[in-house]
């Protein structure tokens, strides 16, 4: 194993304490501290030691694929680590987001070739599936709820210019495209009339308190209404979600672990002032209930759990050591890259031992041997999805 250098995004929606607290720093933060990114993505690759200097990962993976992902994963993924691991740390409201599947995000980014970067809508050709594991309280919007439920939130208002999207919403699943449709769609001249008008009128619901909370910070934005239409999840630390190919949801706080496939193909739905392309975000969409966005880790053996997901970019496993279980080996293919999220521990793929303290993170090659983690404390493990 060897140490990995991870660069932090300074997003204004971003904490100024969680990455912080995470590395020990002092807090408040200078600025905005939004995401650790711990893996080989071109747009902020994390980088290793080599000959004393700095260099990047992807530059590495790219050269020595072979050495790096190993040929199982070079062959399904190319010369390119098909995972970002993230620590996300949220103090305001993201975007309303969803992202496209494999073949959706292929034809896409062929489909917008030659076009400006201001007008595209993929910058890639990869899907970018997402799990997301609370490390704190954390707070999401994930998924359609029963399209009833949001009826009668929006009835609730008593605003009548929202008739029709109630009437669309009470067709139930069937209806939800129009209902999207309709509210993004809302004449620019006529939100923020129309979001002054369901304020004015709300109740006091936790329907209504969000309302409020999302208009503060989004005004006249009609994402709004359309963030009425997804359950409200409030994680506990080591609860997950999964966010599949066109799943709409949005992070409203707390700092979390986030892996997700290598991707930054983004269709926006409002709570943003960047562009929203409804048309392309709707071909994405998939309308229909999502039962129960929460997973909740399940145990693999002592000390360890997982949050198995149906794709095969990536894996995450969480370790615990401590007095009872003071060392554990785990058989996960390469490449691996550990996050300390606690603690102090020791890290050993037979190429070199290596302790982390929380915050600090490392990389193993596909050519490691098994993973030896021991110390008293906590780490997470992303490897890729194939076995």
């Amino acid at each position: 194993m060897e140490p990995l250098y991870g660069p932090i995004r300074d997003y204004a929606w971003g904490s100024r304490s969680a990455i912080a607290l995470l590395q020990g720093r002092p807090v408040p933060s200078a600025g905005p501290e939004a995401e650790l990114w711990l893996g080989a993505h071109p747009g902020a690759p994390a980088q290793v030691d080599r000959a004393g200097l700095r260099v990047s990962l992807c530059d590495l993976v790219r050269d020595e694929p072979g050495q790096w992902l190993g040929q199982r994963v070079s062959e399904r993924f190319g010369a390119r680590l098909p995972f970002l691991l993230k620590v996300l740390a949220a103090d305001a409201p993201l975007s309303l987001q969803a992202h496209p599947d494999a073949e959706q995000a292929r034809a896409g980014y062929a489909a917008e070739a030659g076009r400006p970067e201001g007008r595209r809508n993929y910058s890639d050709p990869y899907h970018k599936p997402e799990l997301l594991v609370a490390l704190t309280p954390f707070e999401a919007l994930c998924g359609f709820r029963d399209p009833a439920e949001s009826a009668e939130a929006l009835a609730a208002f008593g605003v009548p210019a929202l008739t029709p999207v109630v009437a669309a919403l009470r067709a139930g699943p069937a209806g939800l495209r129009t209902a999207v449709r309709t509210l993004l769609g809302w004449p620019v001249a006529e939100r923020h009339e129309l979001l002054a008008s369901v304020l004015a009128a709300s109740a006091d619901s936790p329907d209504a308190e969000l309302a409020r909370r999302l208009a503060k910070a989004y005004p006249g934005d009609p994402g709004v209404l359309v963030a009425l239409l997804l359950h409200h999840v409030r994680l506990v630390p080591g609860e997950g979600i999964w966010m599949p190919a066109g799943n709409l949801h949005a992070y409203l706080s707390g700092c979390g672990v986030e892996i997700m496939a290598a991707s930054d193909n983004v269709l926006r739905g409002g709570l943003t002032p960047k562009r929203v392309d409804v048309d392309e975000l709707l071909r994405v969409l998939r309308f229909e209930v999502l039962d129960d966005p929460v997973r909740a880790a399940q145990p693999v053996g002592p000390g360890v759990d997982w949050w198995p997901v149906p794709v095969d970019d990536f894996a995450l496993h969480r370790v615990r050591v401590d007095a009872v279980v003071p060392s554990v080996t785990l058989s996960l293919p390469g490449p691996r890259v550990v996050l300390c999220a606690g603690g102090s521990i020791t890290v050993d793929d037979g190429a070199g031992a290596m302790t982390l303290v929380s915050g600090e993170a490392a990389i193993g090659t596909a050519a490691g041997e098994p993973l030896r983690i021991e110390g008293s404390g906590v780490a997470y493990v992303a490897t890729s999805g194939l076995r």
